[in-house]
């Protein structure tokens, strides 16, 4: 492996080895090595002779801002929360339509909506399964694998950590080593500012050809601002936690819905009175109380949950901070086959020796290889040894190795045991991105409790394949929680495209997870749907009689949850599925989606929606949590926030005004605020200094200036 200090050198590397002809696959969001692609793509700019085709996923920017007021406030909070991340050249040049006619980026997810209205960005997009993505890119020529590492000695030698993205890595690493029909490199960016974790994420230094060390500071990672919770996302994340079940499995998404969950979630574990109560206030019990007590619960955690997700999100390490996630699961069939039988607990090493002992799979006495097997699993003391046919103890104690002997099995007991089971892992996760704190709770991690999280492959991740017997029974009860866009009244769900053929994001690991559930004894499919959207002015149903493109087909459907309730779709008949999505619609559209599915011949005539789904209002929704709320609970920000107390009044306020130019209606009462503003106090001043308003030049600084100053008012 080479070591060079500088990017430029290793792009020299690069094009040595390879050519001119660069096919380089970087990972999705956070992994990749910002600093050496910008060399390799300044290079390709400079050189039409060269051809640079960069593969990859959620290229993650810089929030932008769409307006003179949006500049004003987001240019602090963007100075104060990404500091001195490096920005992707090829993404400024994509958004701009600059990029140059030798080079392309090829995407299989979007950050959502970022790419719509950019037809090169569309044209250029490959709808891939997150498990087919690795096969994909070897189909397109990858020769090149770029990624940002972490390194540190281990065990007295150096190693490196794929940290947050071993997800495709580990597989494209093995299989383009492989290739007899092109020549290689795979390079890395070393960042230590990366959290260093360990399990399958770990790899040799001889892992990458060549890896860049700068002696320049590591640039900050880019940290995703935690979103503000409304009503509709603490109601969904309610109904959604009230399916999971203790002891079993869960995988959960970022963003809104998947923190609405894990609050739900932590609520019911640590103030299960205030729980039930707001269960109680949305009459879950009454409309969906059987689905409930059959597949999830209300009681608190004891034996607690394992998280096999796709992407480890803050509010997955909110739940294991908060003892939600603690259900440990063992690459090892024996093992885990024994406990999830109950015949052996993780933390009663004496229950494994006994029951290994009663099914004959270790010797009764002992020998060197069965000592080797116990220390291995952490049940025998690694101080113990063997000899002369008897255990010698870590204080030089001496004991019968034949352990068919009860009172020998015994003093084994009291004298030579270990801590309890070894390589237990809470968390499977295939890449990480979150939050600036996330990042530094994981980096902050003593190596023991690191090691209960392994980062690996979504090939790992996403499907039962290769492993089927040990993953099923690690993933028991799995809920496997997704959010969408659209679901139709017969079933089917749109994630990532729109109807025109646009992708908004992509179908990532979604159908992996929603197939997966269906193949997994117990598991379920629960995806997540807002009701309704608003667009100028207008709002719709996001529950449709029927939409042009669809992510999920409607024979895969299992569980929808929206705001309003719980939809359990699965084994049921196409009307059925009509009716208990109509039941969980906004009731100012259920009846022209009823209509809609009459007309189509798919519900009977006479059919009426009932009564206790008929009241599914927004004002109602206010009403469920309004309690709870009173008492502290379903706030906007149940994890904290990035944002000052000035920047979250700033924002409401811009969003108002933002959602008032839609309308006419809305128009004319910002002209009212312009022509009215409002008296200006002191607590108003502060905060027209924070958008450097608190004086005014110009016109239009003048016209901000007095729409902030009503809007504060108010």
């Amino acid at each position: 492996m080479k070591t060079f200090s500088g990017f430029d050198d290793c792009v020299d590397f690069v094009i040595d080895t390879v050519g001119l002809e660069i096919v380089i696959g970087i990972p999705l969001g956070l992994g990749k090595p910002n600093r050496l692609i910008n060399a390799l793509y300044q290079r390709a700019k400079a050189d039409p002779a060269m051809h640079l085709t960069i593969c990859t996923a959620l290229t993650l920017e810089k929030p932008v801002a769409k307006s003179e007021l949006e500049r004003r406030f987001l240019e602090p909070f963007v100075e104060r929360v990404f500091g001195d991340y490096v920005d992707l050249d090829y993404a400024l040049d994509r958004r701009q339509g600059n990029t140059p006619d030798n080079i392309e980026i090829v995407e299989f997810f979007f950050a959502p909506g970022q790419m719509l209205g950019n037809a090169r960005a569309q044209q250029n997009f490959v709808a891939s399964n997150y498990t087919h993505v690795a096969r994909d890119m070897l189909a397109r020529g990858i020769n090149v694998l770029g990624q940002l590492v972490s390194s540190r000695e281990v065990d007295g030698r150096l190693r490196y950590s794929l940290s947050c993205n071993p997800d495709v890595s580990l597989e494209l690493a093995r299989k383009m080593r492989a290739l007899s029909d092109r020549k290689v490199a795979l390079v890395a960016e070393l960042n230590q500012n990366l959290p260093f974790m360990y399990r399958d994420a770990l790899v040799d230094s001889d892992f990458f050809d060549a890896v860049v060390a700068t002696p320049e500071p590591h640039f900050r990672l880019f940290g995703t601002p935690r979103p503000p919770l409304a009503d509709v996302d603490h109601l969904i994340g309610l109904y959604a936690s009230a399916l999971v079940r203790d002891g079993g499995t869960l995988q959960i998404g970022i963003g809104s819905l998947g923190d609405a969950i894990a609050a739900a979630l932590i609520l019911r574990q640590e103030n299960n009175t205030a729980y039930v109560s707001v269960l109680d206030a949305a009459d879950a019990s009454a409309k969906h109380g059987d689905l409930i007590g059959a597949i999830g619960g209300t009681g608190r955690f004891a034996s607690g949950l394992f998280a096999a997700t796709e992407m480890l999100v803050d509010g997955i390490l909110q739940l294991y901070r908060h003892a939600v996630v603690k259900r440990k699961v063992y690459d090892d069939l024996l093992i885990q086959t024994l406990i999830n039988e109950g015949r052996i607990d993780d933390d009663n090493p004496h229950s494994v020796i006994r029951v290994l002992l009663e099914e004959a799979l270790i010797p009764q006495r002992l020998n060197d290889h069965a000592l080797e097997y116990l220390q291995g699993l952490g049940v025998i003391d690694d101080a113990v040894t063997l000899a002369d046919e008897q255990l010698v103890c870590g204080d030089g104690r001496r004991l019968s190795a034949d352990l068919g002997d009860p009172a020998a099995l015994d003093a084994v007991a009291k004298h030579c045991l270990g801590a309890g089971l070894r390589g237990g892992t809470v968390i499977h996760g295939g890449f990480f991105l979150g939050p600036q704190d996330f990042y530094a709770a994981l980096a902050a991690m003593p190596r023991e409790e690191s090691e209960l999280i392994c980062m690996t492959g979504v090939e790992k991740i996403n499907q039962l394949y290769g492993r089927e017997e040990l993953d099923t029974l690690q993933r028991k009860h799995a809920r496997f929680i997704n959010s969408c866009l659209m679901v139709s009244l017969l079933g089917s769900v749109i994630s990532d495209t729109l109807a025109s053929g646009e992708v908004i994001s992509g179908v990532g690991g979604q159908y992996n997870f929603v197939s997966m559930a269906h193949a997994i004894p117990g598991g379920r499919s629960i995806i997540m749907v807002k009701s309704t959207r608003e667009s100028g002015g207008r709002v719709s149903s996001n529950i449709l009689w029927k939409y042009g493109r669809a992510t999920i087909p409607r024979h895969l459907r299992d569980i929808v949850i929206s705001e309003y309730g719980i939809a359990d779709l699965r084994s049921k008949t196409d009307s059925e599925v009509i009716g208990a999505l109509l039941n969980i619609a906004d009731s100012r559209f259920q009846e022209s989606l009823r209509q809609e599915a009459v007309a189509a011949g798919k519900l009977a005539r006479d059919y009426r929606i009932p009564a206790r789904f008929s009241d599914n209002t927004p004002q109602r929704l206010h009403e469920i949590l309004a309690a709870a709320r009173a008492d502290g609970h379903f706030g906007r920000f149940p994890f904290g926030t990035e944002l000052s107390d000035e920047e979250l009044r700033l924002a409401g306020v811009l969003k108002k005004i933002k959602a008032a130019s839609n309308s006419f209606a809305g128009k004319m009462g910002l002209v009212r605020d312009i022509l009215f503003p409002g008296a200006v106090s002191e607590e108003i001043l502060s905060l027209l200094k924070r958008m450097d308003l608190d004086t005014a030049g110009g016109l239009k600084e003048k016209i901000y200036r007095r729409l902030l100053i009503a809007g504060l008012g108010r």
